[in-house]
């Protein structure tokens, strides 16, 4: 195995594209917006275990150069906060704009001689017995020994594998992001997860002055981004201060927030269990195979963790398939424990009439399961990756 296509250049494809570097093994990253910048925007959280990926590759460095530390975390009901306990030892999450990540992501990979081209939507494969060809939407094709599929939740590659695989899953709820003029009494590297009288949301103080805050707005129906990006700021702004507008500090943060500077996220999803994470000489890697909810705080650093696991068994065992099954027996379990983590806390972000009556008793179960780091979280974000661990089969 020499050669490897990469489809995609969020987060998971640049990362691939380094571990395979460091493998020995030659990939090109194949994008299909035509730049960094024209895909989603937003924060994101990498926990401590995604960063320790990023070290495998060299990448953390860089990566951390340009985030903000979370030291400390506190949970608000009402008026009840609760200051929740780290895990001893473990370094801060970081919190990093989206496309700062993917920049950051792209200037490592092409120090490392790594080929990243945009523009390049993949229509179809043709695999032969000597190799797998990638045609584009733009005409073009590349042929490489193997074909991986880094491209997201609404993944090609996927159907590619299993034309019956199932899409992503709406979890009810709409996201939405901005900077307060407001600034919150909380120390710097405090994020707060709130639980407002209607909906839920989240906030901390931003580095460069003011707050900032993302919402998950309850919603029946999901939205494409395209749809959603359509509504008018001012209309989202009136839907988001109508929910939040009695809650401290969650009103003060929408009255003092632009409009024209609101960032709709979109309808947030989640994967179900995908089928087949390979076949042939295609694979997945990242949110393509398992995107957990964004309650996981964990969907970027498993999506690191998995490239660099990929291209460890890819690395270390003789064929294809030897290498795609210790693959994808080193990660599914773990993703799917912590999709079904974060799945149970998105029940108490969008509640229903029924579990809005049981709010009394969720929460207090919420907090005594936050209130055992070591016991919840310690097998998340203490997990690291050795790289130079040989990979053999059937592990």
């Amino acid at each position: 195995m020499r050669t490897a296509i990469v489809i995609g250049g969020g987060v998971a494809g640049p990362v691939t594209a380094l571990a395979l570097h460091r493998a020995g093994i030659t990939a090109t990253v194949h994008e299909a917006y035509p730049s960094i910048s024209d895909g989603a925007g937003g924060t994101l959280a990498l926990a401590p275990n995604g960063v320790a990926a990023l070290r495998a590759v060299d990448a953390d460095q860089a990566v951390t150069a340009i985030a903000t530390p979370i030291v400390r975390t506190v949970m608000a009901v009402g008026r009840k906060r609760i200051e929740l306990p780290g895990l001893p030892g473990v370094p801060p999450l970081q919190v990093v704009h989206r496309n700062e990540l993917h920049r950051a992501l792209h200037d490592r990979a092409r120090a490392e001689g790594v080929v990243i081209e945009h523009g390049k939507r993949l229509v179809d494969v043709r695999e032969t017995a000597g190799g797998i060809t990638a045609r584009f939407a733009d005409g073009s094709t590349a042929t490489a020994d193997v074909l991986i599929g880094a491209d997201g939740i609404r993944s090609t590659v996927r159907t590619l594998i299993d034309s019956d695989a199932a899409g992503p899953r709406f979890t009810g709820l709409l996201g939405f992001e901005a900077v307060a003029r407001h600034e919150v009494e909380a120390e710097p590297g405090t994020m707060t997860f709130a639980y407002g009288r209607n909906a839920y949301y989240l906030y901390w103080p931003e580095p460069g002055g003011g707050t900032r805050w993302g919402a998950n707005l309850p919603q029946e129906r999901p939205m494409s981004l395209t749809e959603a990006r359509a509504v008018p700021p001012a209309d989202w702004m009136r839907t988001l201060r109508a929910a939040y507008g009695d809650d401290d500090p969650g009103g003060e943060l929408l009255r003092t927030s632009r409009e024209d500077e609101l960032l709709t996220v979109g309808s947030l999803h989640i994967m179900p269990p995908v089928r087949h994470w390979h076949r042939g000489r295609m694979v997945l890697v990242g949110d393509a195979a398992h995107a957990p909810s964004n309650s996981s705080g964990q969907g970027a650093s498993l999506a690191i963790e998995s490239a660099v696991q990929l291209a460890r068994c890819l690395r270390d065992l003789p064929d294809l398939p030897s290498a795609f099954a210790a693959y994808e027996q080193l990660r599914r379990g773990r993703v799917e424990g912590i999709a079904a983590r974060a799945a149970k806390i998105n029940h108490t972000k969008a509640p229903g009439p029924v579990a809005r009556a049981l709010m009394p008793v969720l929460m207090p179960l919420l907090l005594r399961i936050a209130m055992n780091p070591e016991k919840t979280l310690g097998p998340e974000q203490r997990y690291v990756i050795d790289w130079d661990a040989v990979v053999t089969a059937g592990r």
